[in-house]
């Protein structure tokens, strides 16, 4: 988000927006939630294969699963578009799914628990599937004192609204993505917080690794973080179960290599954590946000021919 003072006009169409989401939130609180997840699973399922990303998670999906057929494809991208819907619609819910013991199972809750009682800086890491606000709320819900990361919201008011939603589910401290803010995590980490961070976005600054058997640029903050610090890297997934009920694993570590060169262990760890990700993604590629275009440009025009 510009740090540019927004026009008149500007302004007035984020309040307007905000207005818009204060009416939706404030209309599907009055819903138990599994009528209002279904309800945003239904509306993207109708209105996303509209819009042009229907062809970005196409192609995402081909490149990915070259070996898979059109009716693969289409019945993955149904499943895709369900899945945000769901999980966008669920943002002023995920405080009562977390109260809720009977929609949240956590495989590797010892881990949690061991963490939160030696207090061990610890900075997890995951990608956007399932329902990715869980990964930071399951964190937190074991009593880990912990720093979120996250990317701004364009609409400043609608990120206030946001942050809202993540503070009723206990996020505290939260830092925006960008070179200025891995000072704010640094810090964090040394004093005695660990962090959330989703590393699967696509940026134009980072690692090149690979993605699905193509280099990927690839956002290198966790594992900086992690080496600077001699902390844990610790990867978590999410899956979604039937009834908005979650399955959230807590993975092994991810070691530090034995080198002396800050570069190559950088490549190794950023390596690895996307070898994670491919992995449980495989293992249910309809729960993965396959909404934005994940690899560089060549790669897409490569595709296409």
């Amino acid at each position: 988000m510009s740090d540019k003072p927004a026009s008149a006009g500007q302004d007035l169409i984020w309040r307007i927006e905000a207005v818009g989401f204060d009416l939706l939130a404030g209309t599907l609180r009055l819903f138990p939630v599994e009528v209002a997840s279904n309800l945003g699973g239904w509306l993207l399922r109708t209105l996303g294969p509209l819009t042009r990303q229907q062809h970005v998670i196409q192609t995402n999906l081909r490149i990915a699963f070259p070996d898979k057929d059109k009716a693969w494809i289409d019945r993955t991208t149904r499943g895709v578009w369900d899945n945000v819907g769901r999980s966008f619609i669920e943002l002023p819910f995920v405080h009562r799914i977390m109260a809720d013991p009977a929609r949240l199972e956590v495989i590797g809750a010892e881990i949690y628990a061991a963490i939160a009682r030696d207090r061990t800086p610890t900075v997890f890491v995951s990608g956007h599937m399932g329902n990715w606000e869980v990964m930071c709320a399951s964190v937190l819900h074991a009593g880990i004192d912990c720093m979120v990361g996250y990317r701004a919201a364009n609409n400043p008011y609608v990120d206030q609204r946001i942050r809202d939603a993540r503070a009723k589910y206990g996020v505290k401290l939260f830092a925006q993505k960008g070179g200025a803010n891995m000072r704010r995590l640094l810090k964090a980490l040394g004093e005695g917080h660990s962090l959330a961070l989703l590393t699967d976005q696509r940026t134009e600054e980072g690692v090149s690794a690979p993605f699905f058997g193509r280099p990927a640029m690839t956002t290198p903050g966790a594992v900086p973080l992690a080496l600077r610090r001699g902390v844990p890297l610790r990867p978590v997934s999410i899956q979604r179960l039937p009834g908005v009920r979650f399955r959230v694993i807590v993975h092994d570590v991810i070691p530090a290599p034995e080198t002396s060169d800050k570069d190559q262990a950088v490549l190794e760890m950023t390596t690895a954590m996307n070898a994670f990700l491919e992995r449980v993604i495989r293992d249910e590629p309809a729960q993965y946000f396959w909404v934005h275009r994940r690899w560089p440009k060549s790669t897409y025009e490569a595709a296409a021919t």
